[in-house]
């Protein structure tokens, strides 16, 4: 009996530590193979690998090299753009001013005349006639209004003005007068609108 218990301890001793060798022979096989799978690099595949390397270098060096000078050509465009609006704009506002300088000196000249006032009036008349032959010259209009239809989109109404002898709800007065230069408004015309009781009443 005592042999049968001592058979049976040693049985259940060897099977209690299979397991832990089992995983032990496991981890060296593992081992085992991870050394085998580390298989050295020749020369040639590693003159291969910098070569590929430097190739792959290169283009990224010429990728932004390139890109750095699509920065300056866009930089440059955009200063190029902005002198040639302002060129544009001082151009354009040159000409207009040119335009306009003997109308000036002839303001000039009606302050230093001692004419009589008619003389005066006369003067400034003629400056006025300039300024308008100037202005259809540069397609600015005067807006149309006594005697037409009140247009909010042209007119301003300062306030309306009882009379029979124009239709209601049009331009009686202009008060200051409107421009546009061709089809677009530059300023509205001042004016007062008709209010026609008899028109109303009916």
């Amino acid at each position: 009996m005592p042999e049968k218990e001592a058979e049976l301890a040693a049985l259940e001793a060897t099977e209690s530590a299979a397991p832990e060798k089992a995983a032990e022979q496991a981890a060296e096989s593992s081992a085992a193979e991870a050394k085998t799978d580390e298989t050295p690099v020749s020369q040639a595949q590693f003159d291969e690998l910098q070569a590929e390397y430097e190739q792959l270098k290169k283009e990224r060096d010429g990728l932004i090299d390139r890109l750095a000078r699509l920065q300056a050509e866009f930089e440059n465009a955009r200063k190029r753009a902005e002198k040639e609006k302002t060129d544009f704009r001082d151009y354009a506002t040159g000409s207009v001013v040119e335009q306009f300088l003997p109308v000036l000196d002839n303001f000039e000249l009606a302050l230093k005349s001692t004419g009589t006032t008619e003389q005066l009036k006369a003067g400034v008349e003629l400056i006025v006639k300039q300024m308008e032959e100037i202005l259809r010259g540069l397609q600015v209009q005067p807006v149309k209004t006594v005697g037409e239809e009140f247009d909010p989109r042209h007119h301003e109404a300062m306030g309306s003005v009882e009379r029979e002898d124009l239709p209601d709800q049009h331009v009686a007065e202009e008060v200051r007068r409107g421009y546009r230069l061709r089809e677009k408004l530059l300023r509205p015309a001042l004016v007062r609108v008709v209010s026609n009781p008899k028109q109303k009443s009916e």
